[in-house]
């Protein structure tokens, strides 16, 4: 297995899922519970959807915290004990898929929003998503993505690349971090405009004790939209 590849990232969150079970549902990562949860939750519900679709949902929390709001929630995981813990704790439906699967068809129906919360990690598969989502929207859908800020990519040159991930600060119970696809800022917009979205929105929230971006949350509407528009 190529030390830097989807497949590494699969593998390496398969053996993590209990632990990050544990630390979402502990609110035991800081810049989650004081910045990145919340906004996530305002971006989609901002755009009033009645129906979701979550991509890499992990343990289902996003779904859970949207339930109250969105009639119609629906969650896929590549990892099959996420997904046991998700379907065990409710809120939506969810199913076990890959992000090739996805864009194949694995998810039936159209949404208001398809949302990635810090789940776009690879390089192909990530590509080939972003390909695939505008077939599961409804025109005037939106595209929402969450991701580590690129300006928190340390000292590391600001260019496209893969990098060694870590664990440090989650505890003894993680092991093997996976690798993950670092994009710029130009590189990001590029992904949405190559695949015909139109960025509606860039926010950028600040974490309150280092006063530094704690993500970037893109916004992009389905090319249905203006293309409809300009008619």
């Amino acid at each position: 297995m190529d030390q830097y590849s989807d497949e590494k990232i699969v593998d390496s969150w398969k053996k993590n899922a209990s632990p990050w079970t544990s630390a979402v549902r502990g609110g035991y990562i800081e810049s989650r519970k004081l910045v990145t949860d919340t906004a996530i939750v305002e971006a989609v519900l901002s755009r009033s959807p009645a129906s979701v679709l979550d991509i890499g949902c992990g343990e289902g929390w996003l779904i859970r915290e949207l339930a109250a709001q969105v009639p119609h929630l629906v969650g896929g995981d590549v990892v099959p004990d996420l997904i046991e813990q998700a379907q065990n704790t409710g809120g939506g439906h969810f199913l076990v898929a890959s992000y090739e699967g996805i864009a194949a068809g694995a998810v039936e129906g159209l949404f208001d929003v398809v949302v990635c919360n810090f789940s776009l990690l690879g390089k192909e598969s990530v590509e080939a998503l972003f390909e695939a989502v505008p077939a599961r929207l409804k025109p005037g859908g939106f595209f929402i993505v969450q991701t580590l800020h690129p300006l928190l990519a340390g000292d590391l040159p600001y260019i496209d690349g893969w990098r060694d991930g870590s664990w440090a600060g989650f505890g003894s119970d993680f092991v093997d971090p996976a690798p993950w696809y670092f994009r710029t800022l130009e590189s990001w917009v590029a992904l949405f405009s190559g695949n015909g979205f139109r960025l509606l929105e860039m926010r950028e929230p600040i974490h309150p004790k280092t006063h530094q971006p704690a993500s970037v949350i893109f916004t992009g509407v389905s090319p249905e939209a203006f293309e409809m528009a300009s008619v």
